[in-house]
């Protein structure tokens, strides 16, 4: 992963972001030294975003299991009868 400072970023930016866009490789912002920021690309972070929202669906689905709150496919197609017609 490359590293870049963020007065670099302040001065180079339009390099960096060009950088970015051909290597698709995120970048660490660091402020005095320390970790303050990742820069990535817009189409890796919307990719991210969409995977995190699969998994908290799965999260959600595997936890309505746990807790008893699921119907067997009988009484889900009873209870979806009405809007099935």
């Amino acid at each position: 992963m490359k590293v870049e400072l963020v007065t670099n970023l302040k001065r180079q930016a339009t390099k960096i972001l060009a950088d970015l866009h051909l290597s698709k490789e995120p970048i660490l912002i660091t402020e005095h030294g320390q970790p303050s920021a990742y820069l990535i690309d817009v189409q890796d972070y919307e990719f991210m975003q969409r995977r995190l929202e699969l998994l908290e669906g799965l999260s959600r689905g595997e936890r309505a299991v746990l807790e008893g709150r699921t119907y067997s496919q009988g009484e889900a197609r009873e209870k979806m009868s009405k809007w099935l017609k």
